[in-house]
């Protein structure tokens, strides 16, 4: 007797097999689910993490059929062979967690005031922020801090964390973080003028941060004042971001307020 596949399904309605592309950093895709468009940055167990056009990063799972390339459907994987091996513990000194997958985004978010604010918070607490969940983006300035807190609307199950630069008493920084009363908002901030300044010298073979005087550019001031590129400040903090290989190389003062914002917008 010839036997006949369980599977009635009409084979027009069964879902076709994709290809399988190797998540190589520079390759652009989108994840469908949010429109969000990128190149690869990183890939890890489970994840990958994309950079868009803007340098915003979001972190996805890797998922059949999960991503476009060219506007086709394929499954991303972790390129063979590649990737550091995984340390005992996270840059941030928290234990590694081997194989985890990184946890749907909440609703809840950090946000930080520039691109490079961003980029140091993910170089060292990256892996705990894609375990908790955590997304980070960033505001390109606080002028309008009231506003935007106002926009998100913060509550019980969405939480907002904003990271603040030159937080001390009487500056234009910490009347911001006084209008924002929301139980559900934390503002917390470091007293250096630029997340720079929370690299530690000694990370940088620095004695320590040169002094600007007011009215100058402090990233251009220190570029002059070390004789550094002062025309591309921008390439300068990437040599310095990759000076950082964990939370040993920054100030007890940033340490602090972003452990803060995660166990804030991270309370059950």
């Amino acid at each position: 007797m010839r036997q006949y596949s369980p599977d009635l399904t009409p084979p027009w309605k069964k879902p076709q097999p994709v290809p399988e592309v190797p998540a190589e950093p520079g390759l652009v895709v989108e994840e469908p689910g949010t429109g969000f468009c990128g190149a690869v940055v990183r890939c890890e167990a489970g994840t990958v993490t994309l950079e868009d056009r803007f340098g915003k990063h979001r972190v996805f799972p890797l998922e059949p059929r999960g991503f476009l390339l060219e506007g086709k459907a394929v499954t991303l994987v972790r390129p063979t062979g590649t990737g550091p091996v995984r340390p005992a513990r996270t840059a941030s000194g928290s234990v590694a967690v081997p194989g985890a997958r990184a946890r749907v985004a909440r609703a809840g978010r950090i946000y930080v005031e520039g691109r490079h604010d961003a980029e140091l918070v993910e170089k060292v607490w990256g892996d705990d922020l894609r375990i908790e969940g955590v997304v980070v983006e960033y505001l390109e300035g606080v002028d309008d801090l009231p506003s935007i807190v106002d926009a998100f609307a913060p509550g019980p199950d969405a939480r907002l964390g904003v990271l603040v630069d030159h937080l001390v008493p009487g500056s234009k920084e910490w009347r911001l973080a006084q209008s924002v009363t929301s139980e559900h908002a934390l503002v917390v901030g470091h007293p250096y003028i630029d997340i720079w300044q929370a690299v530690k010298p000694s990370a940088l073979g620095i004695p320590a941060w040169p002094e600007v005087p007011k009215g100058q550019d402090w990233k251009t001031g220190v570029c002059r004042a070390l004789g550094w590129p002062s025309d591309n400040t921008g390439a300068v903090w990437q040599a310095i971001l990759k000076r950082v290989g964990s939370y040993k190389d920054l100030e007890p003062e940033l340490l602090g307020c972003v452990e803060r914002l995660i166990d804030h917008v991270t309370v059950p």
